[in-house]
């Protein structure tokens, strides 16, 4: 009976000081640094709102950005809660941020940094995606701008039946809590 109890309070405090010393580990720990662009990516967080046209007139968008996995990558939901909710996720491939888009079109196209300045960040097609861009219509292109720290303009290109669209470019403003 002693060894049994011995065993237990061993078991306890060798599992307490593992799990003390997980959370002092995760404490000590530093977010994983990325690329310049995915960093400037992460102040999106929060929610966005504007107004955008896909082809059917003005309507109400909201954008909502937060980090997931660490902060290693960025989700962007777009009509959340809606049968047209999509999203995007941004994260760093060998060092250069890229992105998947999960599209109401029903497919997923990849993108990667094309270009970045000062004030905007330009995505274009990721070939390797697995979408055919001439026979299926898909978002190809995306840029973000910067315009100040409560306003960004987004502009995407999408390709639909083998045509490029013209580009309709989305000023939002960060919702103040």
């Amino acid at each position: 009976m002693k060894t049994q109890i011995t065993s237990i309070c061993t078991l306890l405090l060798l599992a307490t000081s593992l799990g003390l010393q997980a959370v002092e580990t995760e404490k000590n720990e530093k977010p994983k640094q990325g690329s310049a662009e995915f960093e400037r990516m992460k102040t999106l967080v929060g929610s966005w709102t504007g107004k955008t046209d896909m082809g059917q007139g003005p309507m109400d968008i909201t954008l909502q950005y937060r980090l997931l996995a660490g902060g290693t990558v960025l989700e962007e939901r777009c009509f959340a809660g809606t049968p047209n909710e999509m999203v995007t996720m941004y994260y760093d491939q060998n060092n250069q941020l890229a992105m998947t888009h999960y599209c109401v079109l029903g497919n997923r196209p990849g993108m990667k940094l094309k270009s970045s300045d000062a004030k905007t960040i330009r995505f274009d097609f990721d070939a390797t995606c697995g979408i055919n861009p001439r026979k299926e219509s898909h978002m190809h292109a995306l840029s973000i701008t910067f315009d100040d720290a409560d306003t960004i303009t987004t502009s995407c290109k999408a390709v639909m039946d083998g045509k490029e669209m013209e580009e309709k470019p989305t000023p939002l403003k960060r919702v103040k809590l």
